[in-house]
């Protein structure tokens, strides 16, 4: 990897990110892998999260966990003691230079540390302060903890996350921290936008809950839209099951024609004409949906999913194998599109890892730089933000600031 400057459409822009677990970082990542500065300043433990995931057997990657490795490259570690003035000054310095600050913990302990908004734009008035919450804080629950479960449950994703379960269930993927994180991103790059054309920074709030309750009721307000009520609440074409993974001769298959065109050229490639008159009105398919899919259903188990791909190929309907998550390094499209990427880590060795999947034709964002050790940057940070090399020593000697045992 290069060591230099990320080029990308943020270059130049600084950003100080005191988030951690997967929300923040996952979002605060896009901002590296577009060519920002991304300082991430942890606890003089670490992130919780370079603990969890897996790691390699012999314990030489200890606080370089897989999951830690995917959602902190591009950035720059910092490792500092908050709970103490030192530290909490150093941060303020850093701030005066910066241009983003954004962090997940709860309102009152930010507050507490003296780095809410008010304190911070007295360092820098056109900063953009960005905090993601677990509820809007102008709600009731705005001091709960919230957690990616938490969030699904009290969103009504995990309500209709698998409609043939007999109990409600959680999807199986930090669905509520990764999409909230992405709405994140949208929030600063849009504040961003804004400081540019006037000047002014401001304080902008991403919240889980509200996020994912609009992420979730996108295609499932129904008839709760309208007041008085039109029936209930829910996508009913997705409510009513039918639309999943079907077996096929020798495996699984994802098939989904879904226009007129498509129903039609399905039902009369398996000899179902009496479908035909169902097949191309939209209002008569939706009906009968339950019929077409059983049809499917039937048809797709007397041929091989090659077999299959091919008819679907040939008649242009959407469809795919199903792929486990081991099975996607050797997915066709991805390995054209060069989406893995092998890199020799300093201190991990060699490791998988995606490219952003972004692509910029003028200012292209490479993965300039790996996932930091605990404070692997702690001493040139502390120097950018203006400390002298006996003031940068003297925060390591006390313990209010680590670089890891050996440099890399």
């Amino acid at each position: 990897m290069e060591t230099t400057k990320a080029r990308g459409p943020l270059a130049g822009v600084r950003i100080i990110d005191m988030t951690a677990v997967v929300l923040g970082p996952l979002a605060t990542q896009i901002f590296g892998d577009y060519g920002a500065d991304v300082i991430k300043v942890e606890p003089l433990e670490g992130d919780l999260m370079r603990a969890n995931g897996a790691q390699k057997a012999d314990g030489s990657t200890a606080g370089l966990s897989s999951i830690f490795l995917a959602i902190n490259r591009n950035k720059r570690s910092l490792a500092i003691d908050l709970k103490t003035e030192e530290g909490r000054a150093a941060v303020r310095a850093l701030v005066r230079g910066a241009d983003v600050f954004v962090h997940n913990m709860r309102v009152e302990a930010v507050e507490r540390l003296g780095f809410g908004y008010d304190a911070l734009r007295g360092e820098k008035p056109d900063l953009v302060y960005c905090v993601a919450t677990g509820f809007g804080q102008d709600g009731p629950d705005r001091a709960r903890p919230a957690f990616d479960d938490v969030i699904q449950a009290a969103s009504g994703l995990a309500s209709i996350a698998n409609v043939y379960a007999e109990r409600p269930d959680y999807v199986s993927s930090l669905i509520a921290d990764k999409t909230t994180g992405l709405a994140l991103c949208n929030a600063v790059l849009a504040a961003l936008f804004h400081r540019a054309r006037t000047g002014e920074g401001q304080y902008v709030e991403t919240p889980m809950l509200e996020t994912m309750a609009a992420f979730v009721l996108a295609e499932h307000m129904g008839g709760m839209t309208f007041e008085p009520r039109e029936g209930a609440a829910g996508y009913a074409r997705l409510m009513q099951g039918g639309r999943r993974p079907m077996r096929t001769k020798d495996g699984w298959l994802a098939l989904l024609p879904y226009t007129a065109e498509h129903w039609t050229a399905f039902v009369s490639d398996i000899g179902r004409l009496d479908l035909v008159a169902i097949a191309t009105d939209r209002i008569a398919r939706n009906k009968h949906i339950q019929e077409l899919y059983g049809a499917m259903r039937d048809a797709l188990e007397l041929r091989t999913t090659d077999e299959w791909m091919e008819t679907c190929d040939r008649l242009d309907i959407p469809a795919t194998r199903l792929y486990g998550l081991d099975d996607l390094p050797e997915h066709p499209h991805l390995k054209a599109t060069g989406f893995f990427e092998m890199q020799d880590h300093p201190v991990v060795g060699r490791i998988r890892t995606t490219r952003p999947p972004t692509k910029f034709s003028a200012t292209p964002a490479p993965l300039a730089r790996h996932a930091p050790q605990l404070g692997e940057h702690t001493r040139e940070i502390l120097g950018e933000a203006g400390l002298s090399a006996n003031e940068v020593a003297a925060l390591l000697d006390t313990g209010v600031a680590r670089e890891p045992a050996k440099s890399i």
